[in-house]
């Protein structure tokens, strides 16, 4: 005998009894719902008090039948949201509204995140008869960002779409659609911002500059959400109502995940991977992801790989105590070390491996920079926001051939370099890892060995992309770090690069309020003036002192 779900506590038998004699009825494919099961469905609701609701599958036959209370129906669990992306479940919901209310919002959410072919409502008019009939089903994505069409009819007896033809059109538009976006191969995302500090321009800043680092990692960017409020949500970090509305949009624009501005907790994470049923990522997860992409040496994968352990350790999840397993021996009774512990120990262990290995690298680093001191070489060090132009500086005043690309993080491993000034001079010049807002600590930490280099620099040069907007955000977040580096100290010489796309004046009133120099590392403007401020400050007594200030 079939099951009846929901709220059937307190059902009379006979009632109960009708209610399953519900699963032998049959509606024609082509209809939403026949008159004879509607008024079946409103009288039983009349009777009841309470919404009755079936879910029914495309040969017209009755899988589930619903009871509810007055005013929801909640459904039973009829397999994991997203069951696909262009096929849609197969299954119709109709149930009835004892006041004739249109669809509720929670009808319209089911409709779309469980993929049903279409949510139907039958209102209760006097007497137990069906009255209007409200139903809707999906769309594809369009320009006015509608998520369904709703339509009602002023009774069932009114002529119904034809369903066979609606959904077969419905279904080959979404295929269409999921087609063309899969023709570039890429992951999609939605970018997600939280303003909490009340500054919109600084928030719409981040989230332009989080678009940037989506590109780098490879990821498509579909769509953008910005939500200002007063304080995080503990649970999900933006409010439950956004959290349904962005559920909705990226199941219409077929995303695969999310990426968040902010910076989640672990329990926030998986609260939202759980709510949406989308792979789910951070700010820093981003970073840290193309920085796996692009380190090219032995020593960078080292520092990326410990980096992502670390930031992935307290993330560790595991719900299943299945994964629970039997030690035996003398004091080794009982659940033993569940999967969980043991994944936790490896990683654990791994770190310390990794760790050890690094300080290793950092030792030989030392060797050799204690070499370069005993020749007396000074070292410039190039320093600055990622994407400000710090490796086409070095090939430019040292043609080298790095890695230089208009994306962020382009390069990581550090590249040193021989520089030959004027007078048979000679310098070694370095560049650095970019810096970036909120560079995760765990990246900090593990790069250590790299950012040791800027230590024994005897001067840096701090390149910024003068034509960026956000550029006095970028030049607070670089000297930020060297603060917490302890090197702000260290005599600084601001670089600022592509001058060429500000005016003449603009440039003029930039060098008098900030100091420092100008130039345009890939047209190689101005590189002249650069060496030789660099040549006094290296080689000039008390030249350093008074650089520093710049």
């Amino acid at each position: 005998m079939k099951e009846i779900y929901g709220n059937t506590l307190g059902l009379k038998a006979n009632e109960q009894h009708r209610l399953r004699n519900t699963y032998r009825r049959r509606v024609a494919p082509h209809e939403i719902v026949s008159p004879e099961l509607a008024r079946h469905l409103t009288e039983l609701s009349s009777e009841t008090n309470r919404q009755v609701g079936v879910l029914i599958n495309r040969k017209g036959e009755i899988e589930y039948v619903v009871v509810g209370n007055a005013h929801k129906l909640e459904l039973p669990d009829i397999g994991r949201a997203r069951a696909g992306q262009v096929r849609l479940r197969g299954l119709r919901l109709v149930h009835t509204h004892l006041k004739s209310e249109p669809l509720t919002k929670d009808d319209l959410t089911d409709l779309a995140l469980l993929r049903l072919d279409m949510v139907a409502a039958v209102g209760v008019a006097n007497e137990g008869l069906p009255g209007v009939l409200h139903y809707a089903h999906l769309v594809p994505e369009n320009s006015a960002g509608e998520f369904w069409q709703v339509t009602t009819l002023p009774s069932v007896h009114h002529d119904q779409p034809d369903l066979v033809d609606t959904l077969g059109a419905l279904e080959e538009e979404l295929n269409r659609k999921a087609a063309a976006r899969a023709v570039g191969g890429r992951e999609k995302a939605i970018l997600v911002a939280v303003c909490l500090n009340g500054n919109r321009a600084q928030a719409e800043s981040s989230l332009a500059e989080l678009k940037e680092l989506a590109r780098t990692a490879g990821v498509e960017v579909i769509d953008t959400m910005l939500q200002v409020r007063r304080e995080a949500d503990p649970r999900y970090l933006i409010g439950r109502g956004k959290l349904e509305d962005l559920n909705l949009r990226s199941m219409q624009s077929m995303v695969d995940l999310l990426i968040f501005d902010k910076d989640l907790t672990p329990s926030q994470g998986r609260h939202i991977a759980e709510a949406t049923s989308l792979k789910v990522l951070d700010r820093s997860q981003l970073i840290l992801d193309i920085f796996a992409q692009r380190a090219q040496s032995a020593e960078g994968k080292l520092q990326v790989e410990l980096a992502q352990l670390k930031y992935r350790l307290p993330r560790l999840v595991q719900s299943d105590d299945s994964l629970s397993r039997l030690a035996g021996g003398i004091g080794g009774r009982g659940p033993g070390e569940t999967k969980l512990e043991i994944d936790r120990r490896r990683v654990r262990d791994r770190i310390t491996h990794l760790e050890k290995r690094i300080d290793a690298v950092s030792r030989e680093r030392s060797v050799r920079r204690a070499q370069r001191n005993r020749r007396e070489l000074p070292v410039i060090s190039i320093v600055g926001y990622t994407n400000a132009g710090k490796s086409t500086l070095l090939n430019a005043i040292t043609k080298a051939d790095v890695l230089a690309e208009n994306k962020l993080f382009a390069t990581l491993d550090p590249t040193s370099r021989r520089l030959r000034f004027p007078q048979e001079r000679e310098v070694i010049i370095t560049d650095t890892v970019g810096f970036i807002r909120d560079l995760p600590k765990d990246l900090v930490a593990a790069f250590r060995a790299t950012l040791e280099e800027l230590y024994d620099a005897s001067l840096l040069l701090h390149v910024v992309d003068a034509a960026d907007p956000a550029r006095d955000e970028q030049v607070e977040a670089v000297e930020t770090i060297l603060g917490s580096l302890g090197l702000m100290e260290k005599p600084r010489l601001m670089v600022w690069n592509k001058a060429d796309k500000l005016s003449a004046e603009e440039v003029e009133a930039l060098l008098r309020v900030r100091g420092g120099v100008a130039i345009s590392a890939e047209q190689r403007e101005g590189l002249a003036a650069l060496l030789a401020k660099a040549d006094t400050t290296l080689f000039a007594e008390g030249a350093s002192e008074a650089l520093g200030a710049l």
